[in-house]
């Protein structure tokens, strides 16, 4: 358990730590010569074998609130310090509104100072406390009085932590390493060491992780955890990691870096929050306000864009955009507070939604839609709330790195959520069952809508299929949806165009009789129909209106072009594109020679390398030499067979 004390200057902090630990946590000569902290201090308490309590003390004056600010975030516990003979003062408050922003759910008050005063004046300062606290994470949180001069309560206060350590469960190693860094120095013959809060997974010796937003690769030499030598280092607990690496030194890695698998180094200046105004601010945070802006333990500075209105009132909640003057590197969940322009007051705080934001379309309807569906600490639930308001589905790949899951407890959740996956670019993509059975109910409605509107054509191109339908999908996502379909038998893919099984374009008119004629001399159980001076002779037609007649039925989709003067039904194609694959498949290397195609379809030497040709134009087969190797299914390029019936 990672405990971090909060309190007013002068209250005792540093003393009471020592009380508990034994260790003097003012470790700067300039601290120990004013008797006053200036930066983080930590001391630890081993109570047993398996349990070490890490303390943080932090400065409690207000010139050095931004340190006190690195050493709160991922704490496990606060311990607020108030005097008995001062009561609560102003960075009392203001600590406590940052550990009610940070949302610290365990803790407890220490009541030091006691024996400065008497029993009335310590039943005074308990009553103010409890009004300070109302309708805060401390309100209800057990006051232990107690001097760290004299020792007194400090038991009773030591065994309550032991209590609390026991009780607070560890942190779930889940997730991907995370270290914030609060601390750097160096140390003889080992060189540079950076000590801070594991967020969440592990690590051990010889890992090889990145500062961050730098993108520096380094390798962990050794590890201290909670102030002992160690092997691993684990969420929860306090860790000093000495590393290496091209280009690591002290003026390369600082203050609010983090250490981190490579997987997390996706630094961001842009990113979507929600956050509380303080009720003790005098006006409403306006849109586009200046702010100091701490995330981990970076202080950093940047803009607010109030998303839903313009501006939000104290004592309200709202969404917004953090838009930054620097990168840095933050997730989902991730607590932040916002002080004011001169850093001199806090003002807001709250939650980290996505760090992925873009300042384009940041106030849209959809994009207000998906932060509200962000706003829980439970991912599947998230997933849930996404699937159902991103018709173009969720980037599970991007959802993956915002929730810090490993592949092993993605893939579980993807197990469990109701969605389909598909393949993408950009990554997996999850699509709701609810919104994917929709998106093939509308594709076959749209091919049924322009088989109707244009019935003398083959069928839309997928293109034009995706840009026709009523509300645009993604392109991946449709093509998904096209091969399910297809794959189903719900609709026909015949070359490059989309049509409903049965579904053939007609010729009207005289021009039906003609092709009526043509048509039966194309089918040809030898897969070599006639050439087209054949077929004029046959019809008793002249050569010129066959091969128009020819050129439009190919433009309808109704047969293919192989050469100049031959022209092959779709069902001739495909059993002709059947024979290569099944050749390629056969033999050892994939490949096949023109001969060898020739002796197994029978259609001789010139046809032959006519038909391989127009499969190489296809890109159906690639020539390499004198072989040649199929590309891919023949059904990807010429579709699926159709009854003889249909022509």
């Amino acid at each position: 358990m990672i405990v971090a004390t909060a309190g007013h200057i002068d209250h005792g902090k540093t003393v009471l730590v020592h009380a508990l630990t034994g260790v003097n946590t003012d470790r700067l000569p300039e601290e120990k010569s004013r008797g006053l902290s200036i930066d983080l201090g930590f001391a630890y308490r081993s109570f047993d074998e398996n349990h070490t309590i890490g303390f943080v003390d932090v400065p409690g004056h207000e010139k050095f609130i931004r340190n006190m600010l690195a050493g709160v975030t991922g704490i496990d516990f606060a311990l607020m310090v108030i005097a008995a003979d001062d009561g609560p003062m102003p960075q009392t408050r203001e600590h406590l509104a940052i550990i009610n922003l940070l949302g610290v759910e365990n803790g407890a008050i220490a009541l030091t100072k006691i024996d400065r005063v008497d029993q009335e004046r310590r039943a005074e300062v308990q009553n103010e406390i409890a009004s300070l606290v109302a309708d805060t994470v401390m309100e209800n949180k057990p006051i232990f009085p107690c001097s760290g001069q004299t020792g007194q309560g400090i038991i009773a206060l030591s065994e309550h932590l032991k209590k609390k350590a026991l009780e607070i469960a560890s942190r779930e190693k889940t997730g991907k390493f995370r270290m914030a860094i609060d601390r750097v120095f160096t140390l003889p013959g080992a060189g540079l060491v950076v000590t801070g809060t594991v967020f969440s997974g592990k690590t051990t010796l010889g890992d090889r992780l990145v500062v961050s937003p730098q993108g520096l690769n380094v390798r962990i030499r050794s590890i201290h955890a909670q102030n002992s030598q160690s092997e691993i280092g684990y969420a929860g607990q306090r860790c000093a990691l000495n590393i290496t690496g091209s280009g690591i030194d002290r003026a390369t890695v600082s203050r609010g870096d983090w250490v981190l698998e490579g997987g997390l180094h996706q630094p961001t200046a842009c990113v979507d929050a929600t956050i509380a105004v303080l009720k003790s601010e005098k006006r409403s945070l306006m849109h586009w306000t200046p702010v100091h802006i701490h995330i981990g333990a970076k202080d950093i500075t940047g803009r607010v864009a109030v998303l839903e209105h313009q501006k939000i009132a104290p004592g309200e909640h709202g969404l917004v955009q953090l838009v930054l003057d620097e990168k840095l590197g933050c997730l989902h969940g991730d607590r932040l507070v916002l002080r004011d322009q001169s850093a001199r007051r806090t003002i807001a705080g709250g939650m980290v939604l996505d760090p992925f934001a873009s300042e384009r379309r940041r106030r849209k309807t959809g994009r207000l839609r998906t932060l509200r569906a962000l706003e829980c600490s439970d991912p599947g639930k998230a997933l849930g709330r996404l699937l159902k308001c991103q018709r173009n589905g969720v980037n599970l790949s991007r959802f993956k790195v915002l929730w810090n899951m490993c592949d092993k407890e993605a893939e579980m959740l993807w197990q469990k959520s109701d969605m389909v996956c598909i393949s993408s670019a950009d990554g997996e993509i999850g699509i709701s069952l609810d919104f994917w059975a929709h998106l093939k109910t509308v594709i076959i409605d749209g091919l049924e809508a322009w088989h109707q509107r244009w019935p003398d054509r083959p069928g839309p191109e997928k293109e034009r299929l995706r840009r026709s339908l009523e509300s645009l999908v993604e392109e991946p996502i449709f093509s998904a949806a096209i091969t399910d379909l297809i794959r189903a038998g719900s609709i026909i893919q015949n070359g490059a165009f989309s049509c409903l099984p049965g579904y053939r374009p007609k010729f009207e008119g005289k021009v039906a009789s003609l092709w009526e004629q043509v048509a039966k001399l194309l089918v040809n159980d030898s897969l070599r129909p006639p050439r087209t001076r054949e077929i004029a002779a046959e019809v008793d037609i002249d050569l010129k209106k066959v091969e128009e007649l020819l050129a439009r039925a190919s433009a309808m989709g109704l047969v293919y072009r192989i050469s100049d003067n031959r022209y092959f039904l779709s069902e001739t194609v495909q059993a002709l594109a059947a024979i290569a694959e099944r050749l390629a498949n056969e033999a050892d290397d994939n490949m096949f020679t023109a001969k060898f195609y020739r002796d197994n379809t029978t259609i001789g030497r010139n046809l032959a390398i006519e038909v391989l040709e127009f499969f190489d134009r296809k890109k159906f087969t690639k020539r390499i030499d004198d072989k040649r190797t199929v590309e891919c299914s023949h059904q990807e390029i010429f579709g699926s067979a159709l009854d003889k019936s249909d022509v």
